[in-house]
């Protein structure tokens, strides 16, 4: 099974986060907390067309794997959720905290990393994660601790760029419209200070499948046409000819 070094990449993320990114993303959490419906990924993929959370989330305890600035689990708690947000980023959860007091709305928010998540076995029902640890943590580390964090029967949901964004993406340019790199040893992708990950649909399978889990769903999403807005590294017109995002949802065998 081929990891990466954990210490690096996980350093070199927060890093991003707390330096550079925090600034760019912290001001357009006080509109991802008004949303008055979820929606998901760069493509603000409707819950309705996603399905992302299970039917009923009243009472469940649910852990959000790279929460960011909190909104995932703000929408949670809304709907009768008891959720926890969980990021490696000061910044990021700074930010939460402040959105927390603007928005009348509490839930615990922890400092820590998904890939040794500070909780114990079979402690939730339900793991998310959109374009969190589900990009920047290393799936080989974060999925087999959220298949350890849910109880038998839990299920886990997340959202990531799809294996053909990662092998048409271009350092500091739009995705392009021919390969740049082989998908045989996929995993990791760095972007300057920024480390991601992606996994080639075969072997995600067999990982979730190694850690118990039974994948009920993978959804290649097509960006809407108009589309909200375009993307430095993927515009509209290439997410409307191939899914530069996929949704996949698991379930934890009882």
């Amino acid at each position: 099974m081929t990891t990466s070094d954990h210490t690096g990449h996980v350093e070199r993320n927060r890093r991003h986060w707390d330096e550079h990114a925090a600034g760019w993303h912290g001001p357009l959490a006080p509109a991802e907390w008004s949303a008055r419906h979820p929606h998901w990924g760069l493509w603000a993929t409707p819950e309705s067309q996603a399905l992302m959370l299970p039917e009923d989330v009243a009472g469940m305890r649910v852990i959000e794997l790279g929460c960011g600035t909190g909104y995932v689990s703000a929408w949670l708690a809304r709907a009768g959720a008891r959720p926890v947000g969980l990021d490696l980023s000061h910044k990021q959860l700074a930010t939460a905290r402040a959105m927390q007091a603007e928005f009348g709305l509490g839930f615990p928010l922890v400092l820590g990393d998904a890939e040794q998540a500070p909780f114990g076995d079979g402690t939730f029902d339900f793991a998310i994660s959109d374009y969190g640890a589900s990009l920047w943590c290393d799936p080989h580390r974060w999925i087999p601790e959220a298949a350890r964090l849910l109880r038998p029967g839990g299920r886990l949901a997340f959202t990531r760029r799809s294996p053909l964004f990662a092998l048409c993406a271009q350092p500091g340019a739009p995705a392009s419209t021919s390969l740049q790199r082989a998908q045989f040893g996929l995993l990791r992708v760095e972007e300057g200070m920024a480390v991601e990950f992606t996994l080639a649909h075969g072997e995600m399978i067999r990982l979730l499948r190694a850690c118990g889990f039974i994948v009920e769903d993978l959804i290649e999403i097509q960006a809407p046409d108009p589309p909200h807005r375009d993307y430095d590294e993927v515009s509209a017109g290439w997410s409307r000819r191939w899914p530069s995002e996929e949704i996949w949802k698991a379930r934890l065998a009882s």
